[in-house]
C-alpha cells in the first residue's frame, strides 16, 4: 500500500503529464541543451540560476525526458514538485540544489530513476543535514548516486547507508568523518564505490576522513567489484585488507601519495584485480593534497 505522501506526489505526477508537452522552441527558450529522439525530446542540460516557477513547469510537462541537468540554485523544496510528471526520467544531474533534508521527499515522485548525482546540494544550508536523502529509500529502481561537494557530512552518509538498492556510491569532499564511512557496509549490493576525501572545514586542518585506516571499513562491504581510491596518501601495507574482497576486479588509484614501489607490490599482492594507477605528480601534491585538502 502506498503511504499517503507517495500517493499524492504520483497523482501530482499524473496530472502534470496529462497537460500537452512542451515544443522544442518553447524548451530552446530555456537555453542550455536538448537532445531528441524520435521527434521526442529525450536529454536537457541548462542553468537554471534565473528559472521562475513557470519555467520548471515547463520543464515538468516534458514527459518524454529521459536524462536531466539542472546546474543552478532554483532547485528547491517548491521547484522539485514541479517536476513531478517526469516519469520516464531515468537520470537527473543537479549542481548547486537548495533543498531542506524534507524536500528530499518530493523525489518519490521519480519511480523511474535509476542515477541521481548530487554536486554541491545545498552548501551551507542550515535545513539540509543530509538526513533526508534516506527519502531515496522510495525510489526502488535508484541504482547509482553521487554525493559531492557538500558541506553534510556523517548524516549524510548515515542516511546513504539506508539505500540498500545501491548498486554504485561516488562521494568526495563532503564534510565527513571517518565514522561516516562505517554507513557504507550497510550496502549489500554495492558493487562499484568511488571515495575521496573531504574538505578542511573553515579551510583549516582537520582529520581525513580517508586514510590507511579506512581500508579495512572498506573491505568489509564484500559485493565490491570495482573501487576508485583519491586524495589520500597510503601505502602498501594500508592497502593489504583489500585482499579480502572476494568480487574486487578493479582497483583505481589517482591523486594520491603512494609509493610507485609499493603499487607494484599491490599488483602481485591482489592477484587477478586489474589496477590503474596514475603517479601523483609534484604540482598536484602541493595543490590539491597540501594547498586544498591540508593532508
Amino acid at each position: 500500500m502506498k503511504s499517503p505522501v507517495l500517493s499524492a506526489l504520483l497523482l501530482t505526477a499524473s496530472l502534470t503529464t496529462a497537460s500537452a508537452q512542451p515544443s522544442v522552441p518553447e524548451l530552446q527558450k530555456l537555453g542550455g541543451k536538448i537532445r531528441e529522439e524520435k521527434g521526442l525530446v529525450v536529454e536537457l542540460t541548462v542553468d537554471t540560476d534565473t528559472f521562475t516557477e513557470a519555467d520548471y513547469r515547463l520543464i515538468g510537462q516534458c514527459t518524454s525526458l529521459k536524462k536531466l541537468t539542472l546546474n543552478g540554485k532554483t532547485l528547491t523544496d517548491i521547484t522539485l514538485p514541479m517536476l513531478a510528471g517526469l516519469t520516464d526520467l531515468e537520470e537527473l544531474s543537479t549542481n548547486q540544489s537548495t533543498l531542506s533534508d524534507e524536500g528530499y521527499r518530493h523525489f518519490a515522485a521519480l519511480q523511474n530513476l535509476k542515477v541521481l548525482h548530487l554536486w554541491h546540494p545545498s552548501w551551507g544550508l542550515e535545513t539540509f543535514t543530509g538526513s533526508g536523502i534516506a527519502h531515496l529509500k522510495s525510489l526502488p529502481k535508484l541504482e547509482r548516486l553521487t554525493f559531492a561537494g557538500s558541506t553534510a557530512g556523517d548524516e549524510a552518509l548515515s542516511a546513504v547507508g539506508e539505500l540498500t538498492q545501491l548498486k554504485s556510491f561516488q562521494t568526495w569532499h563532503s564534510a565527513q568523518t571517518q565514522a561516516g564511512n562505517l554507513a557504507l557496509t550497510k550496502l549489500p549490493n554495492l558493487t562499484s564505490l568511488k571515495i575521496g576525501q573531504r574538505l578542511p572545514k573553515g579551510g583549516s586542518a582537520s582529520p581525513p576522513s580517508f586514510d590507511g585506516s579506512t581500508i579495512p571499513t572498506l573491505a568489509k562491504i564484500s559485493a565490491l567489484e570495482t573501487l576508485e581510491l583519491f586524495e589520500a596518501r597510503l601505502t602498501f601495507d594500508d592497502l593489504t585488507p583489500l585482499k579480502g574482497l572476494p568480487k574486487l576486479k578493479k582497483l583505481s588509484i589517482h591523486t594520491t601519495d603512494i609509493p610507485e614501489a609499493d603499487v607494484e607490490m599491490l599488483r602481485g599482492f591482489l592477484s587477478g584485480v586489474e589496477i590503474v594507477f596514475k603517479p601523483l605528480t609534484a604540482e598536484d601534491e602541493a595543490a590539491t593534497l597540501v594547498k586544498k585538502l591540508k593532508l
